[in-house]
């Protein structure tokens, strides 16, 4: 096996707070996620995952990244339709690729803002708008096939082009044109994708988001099939006070301050844990 992959999940604004409060409160307890050999990012964890590996922010800048103004960002939120589409396409697919398909098809036909300016939020987030040398895998899903899609320096895509298709949440914004086709939000196939950590032998997962059903695995799911073939796993999800944190809705920018806290107040009752999956 390679060595360490850090997972950074799906969740919204609050999400990439709470992830960037997490990395830096186990750097100040000692444990440095920031040094993995593959990044794995999922919507709200490709925007951390391409500022993290850009090189040109220190942790504790990262950090304070997510306690700034969020002046440019646009107020969101899933309303009662998107939910219950999300919830109809969770109980009737089969598969992650029949829910995204299904999810696809929803966010084709919605009424969402202009995939430009999304574009602009988006790049406005990333600190660099090329792609990092270290290892930088970030999902999106095709929103005809529901297949779920790797974009990496390789790739021929822009790093901003595969940060905004991994954040299309289907029915709040609009999905992204890459290479003629459109794609929507990567934790569509599962809120983390740590399946794509396979083959490491050490492996952190940040996961927001929890839940799962017959068709999404859980990130605890995915870690579990991890251990399973040999891998040190440990997966990290919100605690009480983050939950509170969050509130009700994932995409309010005035909550990812708050959400960033809680992150960095969380991380010292996991530094054991990660200490000794990560070993270094």
């Amino acid at each position: 096996m390679t060595d360490t992959a850090l997972v950074l999940g799906g969740g919204g604004l609050t999400g990439i707070g709470w992830e960037a409060g997490i990395v830096h409160g186990l750097a100040e307890a000692g444990v440095d996620l920031s040094d993995a050999d593959v990044v794995v990012g999922s919507s709200a964890g490709s925007v951390l995952g391409a500022q993290l590996t850009s090189g040109r922010l220190t942790l504790p800048e990262l950090y304070e990244r997510q306690l700034a103004d969020p002046t440019g960002e646009t107020p969101a939120h899933i309303g009662a339709g998107t939910f219950l589409r999300f919830a109809r396409a969770m109980l009737t697919a089969r598969t992650a690729e029949a829910y995204g398909e299904k999810l696809g098809r929803y966010a084709l036909d919605a009424d969402t803002p202009d995939e430009a300016e999304r574009r602009a939020v988006i790049a406005r987030r990333l600190v660099s708008h090329d792609w990092p040398e270290r290892s930088l895998r970030v999902t999106a899903v095709d929103a005809l096939t529901g297949a779920l899609r790797i974009f990496d320096k390789d790739s021929g895509v822009p790093v901003v082009d595969a940060v905004a298709a991994s954040c299309a949440v289907p029915g709040v914004w609009p999905p992204v044109t890459i290479g003629g086709r459109k794609w929507i939000d990567g934790a569509v196939h599962s809120p983390a994708n740590a399946h794509l950590a396979a083959g490491y032998g050490r492996v952190v997962v940040l996961a927001p988001v929890v839940s799962g059903a017959r068709a999404v695995l859980t990130p605890r799911t995915q870690a579990a099939l991890l251990a399973a073939d040999g891998a040190r796993v440990e997966v990290i999800s919100p605690d009480a006070a983050a939950r509170k944190a969050f509130g009700h809705n994932t995409l309010d920018p005035a909550r990812r301050a708050a959400a960033a806290r809680a992150g960095l107040a969380q991380a010292a009752a996991h530094a054991e844990a990660v200490a000794a999956v990560w070993g270094r």
